[in-house]
C-alpha cells in the first residue's frame, strides 16, 4: 500500500500506530524526533533515500519537534509535498502554528480512535492518489 513515516518519542504511540496500519499492508518507518526523521528521509545528511507517502507527526518531541521539523520539510523541494497528519496532545494551540503548512493534511488530536485514525489515512492517501494522477 504506502510508506509511512511516524515521527513520535512515545514508543506506544508508535507502537499502537505500527500495529494498525500494517493491518492495512502499509509500510511503517518511524523517528522518535525530528532529527532522526531528517535522517530517514535523507535530508541530513543527504542522501538517496525513497521518501514516504505521508508523515504522522507529533509537535512535542526533543532534539526537533514536530513545528521545527515540518518548516524545514518546508524548504527542501522534493520533500515539501509530502502530506502530514498532525497528531498532537496540544490542540489548537498546535493546529494554529501549522494553519499556513501548505502540506498539512489534517490534525488529530491525542488521544485518538485507531479506527478514526485508520480512517483518514486511508482518506489522505487516497485524495494524494488522486492529485498524482491529474
Amino acid at each position: 500500500m504506502a510508506a509511512i513515516l511516524i515521527v513520535d518519542d512515545e514508543p506506544d504511540i508508535v507502537t499502537l500506530l505500527r500495529f494498525v496500519l500494517t493491518q492495512d499492508g502499509h509500510l511503517i518507518f518511524d523517528a522518535s524526533n525530528g532529527q532522526v526523521a531528517l535522517e530517514r528521509l535523507g535530508i541530513e545528511p543527504v542522501a538517496s533515500t525513497p521518501l514516504p507517502d505521508l508523515i504522522i507527526l507529533d509537535i512535542m518531541m526533543p532534539v526537533m519537534d514536530g513545528y521545527q521539523l515540518n518548516m524545514r520539510l518546508q524548504t527542501e523541494s522534493r520533500a515539501k509535498n509530502i502530506p502530514i497528519l498532525v497528531l498532537t496532545a496540544k490542540g489548537q494551540k498546535m493546529r494554529d502554528l501549522f494553519e499556513m503548512a501548505p502540506n498539512v493534511a489534517a490534525y488529530v488530536q491525542k488521544p485518538f480512535d485507531p479506527k478514526m485514525l485508520r480512517e483518514l489515512i486511508t482518506g489522505i492517501l487516497a485524495s494524494c492518489g488522486e492529485k498524482k494522477n491529474v
